[in-house]
């Protein structure tokens, strides 16, 4: 048995190469890092992680540390849906979603990555391997850019292999939002993927005006145009935004998506595997969207996220900006021509520096 021997807990605060913005969480200079080491009796290790915009880290850590611990110890690691069922009811009173999922998340993650590597096995190939290569998109967060900076980050992402570009929408007047948009449409061409975000920024009937006037640049989706609460507001951006939607990556839990998909309130469910509750959640999201022929997209953590898309038939678009965190991980993600490449090493493949990180611990 895979008995639960130690777990450790990092909290880390990460400064960004540059300063990034957006219509929701306005400047942002460092991200939090939350790690979870999860080792086994025999002394094997998985190593999962969760992250913040600067807030709610410690949170996020004090229940890592120890509320997470006091429900697992001595357990079977490898019975991870066991795990994940005991951790969320022992913890749902105080919180079914914010830093408890997110403690959650990457205490899953950690579990996953240690089957994984008990296996000897990719975790694209031990959650069922579809295909190592999956496309991606470069997730500008640069809502504050002028047209000429936001011309020169795209090329900047062209250069690094990317095929597909996302840019922020949100500014106070919609007419700085097209000329964003159209800007960057002219410069990629007509058939070059193009995605929005608004992050959650427009009341029902502004992202609806918006939208529309969205249409004449052919876009792949116009990501989270209103709260994520609103299933019957989204049905109706769907509706008469004229454009497709994507939504997700602040959705705590499987039943969200549920009830989103359900409405037919998304054209690509969004989860992100650092707040869903982790790999577990993510892969029923996965094919709860394919049960709906729906495709799935990701937000954050492209490192291990690719290995989630990599192992699903209906993965469409792998979200890829590494919040800085790639300079503190041995072998960042590879892209080649519009694709990022599954790792083929043990586990999620992911070896932190661990002494580049202690560097800015909280």
């Amino acid at each position: 048995m895979a008995r639960i021997a130690k777990i450790e807990t990092g909290h880390y605060r990460i400064p960004l190469p540059v300063a990034l913005s957006d219509s929701t969480h306005g400047v942002m200079t460092a991200f939090e890092v939350i790690t979870v080491r999860v080792t086994d009796a025999d002394g094997q290790a998985g190593v999962g992680y969760t992250y913040t915009t600067g807030h709610n880290g410690g949170a996020i850590a004090v229940l890592a540390r120890r509320e997470i611990p006091e429900i697992v110890e001595g357990c079977d690691a490898e019975l991870i849906e066991q795990l994940w069922q005991k951790v969320w009811w022992g913890l749902h009173y105080g919180g079914r979603g914010g830093p408890t999922v997110l403690a959650l998340s990457a205490f899953d993650m950690a579990l996953w990555d240690l089957k994984a590597k008990r296996a000897g096995l990719p975790l694209w190939k031990l959650l069922g391997g579809h295909d190592a290569e999956v496309p991606c998109y470069a997730g500008g967060i640069d809502l504050d850019l002028s047209v000429d900076d936001l011309l020169r980050q795209t090329d900047g992402n062209l250069e690094k292999g990317f095929r597909a570009i996302k840019c922020k929408a949100g500014r106070e007047k919609m007419s700085e939002d097209i000329a964003r948009v159209s800007a960057t449409r002219r410069h990629l061409g007509d058939d070059f993927p193009l995605m929005v975000d608004a992050n959650m920024k427009w009341s029902v009937d502004e992202a609806i005006r918006r939208a529309r006037a969205f249409r004449d640049f052919d876009l792949v989706w116009l990501e989270e145009p209103i709260i994520p609460d609103d299933v019957a507001g989204h049905v109706r951006v769907m509706q008469e935004g004229g454009v497709p939607v994507a939504t997700g990556e602040n959705f705590r839990t499987l039943w969200e998506f549920k009830q989103m998909i359900a409405a037919g309130g998304v054209s690509y469910p969004e989860p992100d595997v650092t707040n869903c509750g982790g790999v577990t959640p993510f892969m029923k999201i996965a094919h709860l969207a394919e049960a709906f022929n729906l495709p799935v997209t990701s937000h954050g953590a492209h490192d291990v996220t690719v290995h989630l898309l990599a192992a699903v038939p209906n993965r469409f678009y792998l979200e890829t900006h590494g919040f800085g965190l790639d300079a503190y991980i041995a072998d960042p993600l590879v892209i080649r021509e519009g694709k990022a490449i599954a790792p083929d090493r043990p586990g999620h493949g992911i070896a932190f520096d661990w002494k580049g990180l202690e560097a800015h611990a909280a």
